[in-house]
């Protein structure tokens, strides 16, 4: 008789804080926006005014305002990975993706909802494609893609965190951990892509086991980076904001011969 009793501790669902902790190890650095004033509007009409200093980012937009710690990754000479883990709005985070070269840029919004609903993750994401008011504007519109249906990645983030992604529709994706402490776990969880410049992708997905979100820039087509933030419920049950971050492995894509996934 075959043995198919498995190690109990892969029973054990971590939190988000758990398998959160040194996922930004091999993130890019950090950098300053001290003295940048932007103001985006959005595809809906709305703006977003954002006025950085080297700490903090006072903002108004989205129905109200607030001044907030802000964190700021330059993925590309001319394109910015900005996150606002709010400490002003409970249970938020706003990300941007900025060009310098097109004068575009997407919003991201993250918030978690008061209670759990069956069968539907708890945190929940809107988007916004936006432009900026720093010069002229230029290059495709971002939004939704499919270019990563198919594909198949490894994703190293530490020297304890390592990943597996397939992406599997335009609504679902794919995961397993490889090493770290959710060794053994898996699961498939509602992903959103967009596609904003060539080679660069904004990948967020929402889970259904635990209440965590994220928004990560894949850069596909130069240096094989990403960058990322978590925004979830730790163990305690209180609201969490995480950076993310790591080196991008590649292991090939399949193509579908006919019926094509959703």
């Amino acid at each position: 008789m075959t043995d198919i009793t498995t190690d109990p501790a892969l029973d054990e669902w971590r939190t988000y804080d758990e398998f959160a902790a040194g996922i930004d190890t091999f993130r890019l650095p950090s950098i300053l926006l001290a003295g940048t004033s932007l103001t985006l509007t959005l595809d809906d009409g709305g703006t977003l005014a954002l006025r950085f200093d080297e700490d903090a980012v006072t903002w108004e937009g989205l129905g109200t305002s607030g001044r907030d710690p802000y964190d700021a990754v330059r993925v590309r000479d001319d394109v910015v990975f900005v996150n606002i883990p709010f400490e002003s709005r409970e249970r938020e985070a706003l990300t941007l993706v900025i060009s310098s070269t097109t004068n575009r840029a997407t919003v991201i919004r993250s918030r978690i909802a008061a209670e759990a609903v069956e069968g539907t993750p708890q945190v929940g994401q809107d988007f916004w494609a936006a432009t900026t008011d720093a010069g002229p504007v230029t290059g495709e519109v971002p939004g939704p893609s499919r270019d990563l249906i198919g594909k198949r990645n490894i994703y190293r983030y530490s020297p304890h965190h390592l990943y597996e992604h397939v992406y599997v529709s335009s609504q679902r994706y794919a995961w397993q951990c490889l090493e770290g402490v959710q060794r053994g776990h898996g699961d498939m969880d509602l992903s959103t892509v967009w596609k904003f410049a060539d080679g660069l992708y904004l990948f967020c997905f929402r889970e259904f086991r635990i209440a965590v979100a994220s928004v990560w820039l894949h850069d596909l087509g130069y240096q094989l980076m990403t960058t990322g933030i978590f925004l979830g419920l730790n163990g305690d049950g209180d609201s969490e904001h995480s950076r993310a971050g790591g080196h991008i492995y590649p292991l090939g894509s399949v193509s579908y011969p006919d019926a094509q996934p959703v």
